[in-house]
């Protein structure tokens, strides 16, 4: 869903909580700035808010909103909303790095939706809609510094001499004179134009387009990355993922045999081993032979060939991926990096 006001524009992913729609609430959250986690006043905090505010907090989405609804139908009673409010703080402690802001709503009345409301004068935060428009979204981690995976080489040379890198920057940012570095080759150059379809540009951020060109000639190709000569990636070949099963069969077990997509390099992997099952209720740690549909687990994988890559909290493009099934090309897991077992730094 679509919507825009004079301030911001929206996209709306409506994600259910239930079990069953584990992998639908993964897709959504990987991509979203912001969570709302609408909680029924009247029931508190349910099995599936507790589902979607840990999910949120897995794939580190930076700020998440608990809307109390229904407040209308327990008086506005402030009450009701600080012991929600309470518990929903404590089991949110387990991701201090998400902002929680907790609003009392009544969507059937629009206290507190669009315009503040006269119902409960306790509450002296802004409306939903007030912060939506102002809570501040960033960019990818710039932690980081430059990630900018190849997606395509352009070339021009019947009217022009021109060679171009082109991708979407993951992380950190790129400007002409920047010193970069080329992996797998480890070879180091300068960025002489940031380049788009409608001219150069002074610098890029994420998760903006471009076209890089480099003052030497390197062979780059797609599946390349070019990064901050300061502050690299690491080079994996065996890693630890928390992965998110998105298939009915086959389970995923150790020996699985798949491809691993990660920015714009796929590679072959196999399980080597499988750590743990994670209870998205709980956040409990339970021991299982294998992964079945909508389950998270944590995971040992071995690659064919490297992967740049950064944890996923720190990098939620570089630390993230795809499990593919090879045989039908079929996505079947959402993977996120926690831990480089072997590679280089």
């Amino acid at each position: 869903r679509y919507f825009e006001t004079a301030n911001r524009a929206f996209i709306i992913a409506d994600t259910p909580g239930h079990v069953q729609y584990t992998r639908n609430m993964v897709t959504g959250a990987s991509n979203a700035e912001l969570a709302i986690v609408l909680v029924d006043a009247r029931n508190g905090l349910t099995e599936q808010s507790r589902r979607h505010a840990i999910l949120t907090g897995l794939l580190r989405v930076p700020h998440l909103v608990l809307a109390v609804n229904k407040m209308d139908l327990v008086d506005y009673d402030q009450a009701v909303f600080d012991e929600i409010k309470a518990e929903f703080t404590e089991l949110a402690s387990n991701f201090p790095d998400m902002e929680v802001t907790s609003i009392p709503i009544s969507a059937l009345r629009g206290d507190n939706v669009v315009t503040d409301s006269e119902a409960m004068p306790w509450y002296d935060g802004p409306c939903l809609l007030k912060h939506l428009e102002s809570v501040r979204v960033s960019t990818p981690d710039q932690r980081t510094g430059l990630r900018f995976p190849v997606q395509y080489v352009l070339r021009a040379q019947k009217t022009v001499d021109y060679r171009g890198y082109a991708g979407q920057v993951a992380g950190g940012t790129v400007a002409e004179g920047d010193t970069v570095l080329h992996l797998p080759s480890g070879m180091t150059s300068t960025v002489t134009s940031v380049d788009t379809a409608d001219g150069a540009l002074a610098e890029a951020r994420p998760p903006r387009s471009v076209a890089l060109r480099i003052a030497d000639q390197i062979d780059i190709s797609r599946g390349d990355m070019l990064c901050s000569a300061v502050a690299a990636p690491s080079s994996a070949e065996e890693l630890e993922a928390t992965v998110c099963w998105m298939a009915a069969k086959p389970v995923l077990r150790p020996g699985s045999r798949l491809l691993f997509k990660h920015t714009t390099r796929t590679v072959r992997a196999v399980v080597t081993d499988l750590h743990y099952r994670l209870d998205v209720t709980t956040l409990e740690r339970g021991d299982v032979e294998e992964l079945e549909l909508n389950d998270i687990g944590s995971v040992a994988l071995r690659l064919a060939q490297p992967v740049f890559c950064d944890p996923y909290e720190h990098n939620r493009t570089t630390g993230g991926g795809l499990l593919i099934d090879e045989a039908t090309n079929a996505t079947v897991g959402a993977v996120m990096i926690t831990r480089v077992v072997s590679g280089t730094d």
